[in-house]
């Protein structure tokens, strides 16, 4: 019998997506091939705590448990309760936000040797940053919203222009979205269209990065492809996003079950605009070094323009994400899909692997 790969699902995190991790996690720890893996969850609690296989099995089945022992959680160096697993063959990392894909932890699993799914280090940092993502998409053709950045010190210069939104608004019009260029999920999103939201909105976003983007509002809907592979990745199919509600995509309304988004999987659009969105999505996950998997969301004006929106280099796996969704409409199934994204991450790493020896 062929020994099985051991494979370490990590979920959690200290983020704002703590708790879609757990669920992404526990849906990708039930539909996994048993046959081919075995697998070991690593809990990482909000404090950054690494629990032990026991607890990180307790909290999948309630996400609201909490470690028991408060004297553990203040000494996050005691990886010890990770010595009883045995030698994992693999990581899946499913943390989601700040440390979880912006490239530490993915630095974490180069510095251990270890094959791991999703992007590399480079890969990771780059699409967590929204404006860097901009600048690399502008570079192969792809159009994005305007925008302008703001730094922290810029922010506590009350005297910057940047601060004012008559004089912003001049530039990208008075309806705007304020957002942290470092963060997922719509965390810390707002719509404004006056002084005072612009003013709200700022203070909101600033508490989550020191950079925040302030961007010109595209009026459309919101479409998403995903992709999937390295050297050759596929390119599923388009799905659109319409709210019942609400001007934009919240984060409530991307995980909470009584989500008023429908998903319109595939797309009711026209062949071409579908085949732009999928030739955008292409183009940056190759500019941005993308391996494994990445969603490419997008804006779909009323002209039938296409404007980047992001990219979600480790995107969400609860019961109403569009990633593993799209695959299931291109024949794909849950369980598969996993193996898929396993195995590209063990390719990548042997590839790396068979670069460095030949410098040997």
């Amino acid at each position: 019998m062929t020994q099985k790969t051991q494979v370490g699902l990590l979920f959690g995190g200290n983020s704002s997506e703590y708790e879609v991790s757990i669920v992404s996690g526990r849906n990708i720890y039930k539909a996994i091939d048993k046959e081919k893996f075995d697998v070991h969850p690593i809990w990482i609690t909000n404090e950054g705590y690494f629990a032990n296989e026991e607890e990180s099995f307790k909290v999948l089945e309630d996400p609201t448990y909490q470690v028991q022992d408060p004297y553990k959680v203040n000494n996050i160096s005691k990886l010890i309760e990770l010595a009883n697993l045995p030698e994992l063959d693999v990581f899946f990392p499913i943390v989601h936000g700040n440390l979880g894909e912006d490239g530490s932890l993915q630095g974490l699993f180069r510095v251990l040797d270890k094959p791991f799914v999703g992007d590399d280090v480079l890969a990771a940092a780059v699409t967590m940053d929204k404006e860097f993502t901009k600048i690399l998409a502008q570079r192969v053709g792809v159009p994005v919203a305007d925008w302008i950045s703001i730094k922290r010190p810029e922010y506590n210069d009350k005297t910057n222009a940047k601060l004012n939104y008559d004089v912003v608004s001049e530039k990208l019009g008075g309806d705007l979205f304020v957002k942290p260029s470092n963060q997922g999920s719509s965390v810390g999103v707002s719509h404004v269209t006056n002084a005072e939201e612009y003013k709200k909105a700022l203070e909101e976003a600033f508490k989550y990065d020191d950079k925040v983007l302030v961007e010109e509002t595209i009026h459309g809907s919101e479409v998403e492809t995903a992709v999937l592979g390295n050297d050759d990745p596929i390119v599923a199919g388009v799905g659109e996003i319409t709210n019942a509600k609400g001007s934009f995509y919240t984060y409530e309304n991307k995980y909470d079950d009584d989500s008023t988004s429908k998903l319109q999987i595939p797309a009711n659009l026209p062949e071409d605009i579908v085949e732009t969105v999928r030739s955008n999505a292409l183009k940056v996950y190759q500019i941005t070094e993308c391996s494994g998997m990445a969603r490419i969301d997008s804006m779909l004006t009323e002209d039938g323009r296409v404007v980047l929106t992001e990219v979600n280099a480790l995107p969400g796996f609860t019961n109403i994400s569009m990633y593993p969704k799209l695959f299931e409409e291109l024949g794909v199934s849950y369980t598969d899909l996993i193996t898929r994204l396993i195995e590209a991450g063990i390719e990548r790493y042997n590839h790396k692997k068979t670069l460095l020896h030949k410098h040997d």
